[in-house]
């Protein structure tokens, strides 16, 4: 007979996720269409807040729901708890501070990973939202200040930037987002030609992903990549295999 700890209103979901308002459609591979992933989510929404809010005018303020949301999740038994915006990644130390399980706040996260899998010499392309407001504060605040990064932003595309950044609306052509992906991705490669990894800040971009790393032909780390492996190492199970006769 084996006895467990109860307390927890909800089982079995080992990611949380703290999310942003938002309306637009998020096909599979974006962390908040659970239909690809794979493990179990539960999600925590932060009314109030969207991309615009984040990016443009992150404050103290802001926080506090953020804090509260992840204190949320943790009592409802998650293991781990990230967030469906990048640009979280300036409350990391805050977020991981206010729980006891591990916090990843943005897939900048793997930052320093992709340059050390890619031999610590070649600078790391990052394909953001928004070029002008990722700082070297979000880059520091998940250890990755030290890191050489060469950076390519969407901000001046047309149906992406309408719709995520603008909130101008809800309907989003995703043929024109990955028109725009491809098209940024290839500006970056050519910017730098001596890439050899890339990381997606960008939670609207790992259905993109296959595609982008047809295209570059290179390591392609996202927030999905993230959170697999975090699952991974909080949720172990055991190996089944073959030995000897």
């Amino acid at each position: 007979m084996m006895t467990y700890a109860g307390g927890q209103n909800i089982c079995g979901a080992t990611i949380g996720v703290l999310c942003l308002e938002s309306y637009f459609p998020k096909p599979p591979g974006h962390i908040k269409n659970p239909s690809a992933l794979p493990f179990p989510v539960l999600y925590e929404m932060i009314d109030g807040v969207n991309v615009p809010d984040l990016l443009q005018n992150p404050s103290r303020d802001m926080l506090e729901p953020f804090l509260a949301g992840a204190r949320r999740l943790e009592r409802e038994g998650v293991r781990a708890i990230t967030g469906s915006c990048g640009f979280l990644a300036l409350f990391q130390k805050e977020l991981s501070a206010a729980v006891d399980v591990p916090v990843f706040s943005s897939s900048l996260v793997q930052v320093p990973l992709a340059f050390q899998l890619a031999g610590g010499v070649a600078p790391v392309g990052i394909l953001t939202a928004d070029a002008s407001a990722l700082t070297d504060r979000h880059m520091a605040a998940v250890g990755a200040g030290g890191v050489p990064v060469v950076v390519e932003g969407l901000e001046n595309t047309q149906e992406f930037a309408a719709v995520i950044l603008r909130n101008e609306r809800h309907c989003l052509d995703l043929e024109k987002v990955e028109h725009e992906v491809l098209h940024a991705v290839r500006a970056l490669q050519k910017r730098s030609p001596d890439l050899r990894s890339l990381v997606l800040e960008c939670t609207d971009l790992p259905p993109y992903a296959e595609r982008i790393q047809k295209e570059l032909k290179m390591p392609v780390f996202d927030l999905t990549t993230l959170a697999t492996m975090v699952h991974s190492v909080v949720a172990r199970q055991g190996y089944r295999g073959i030995m000897p006769w």
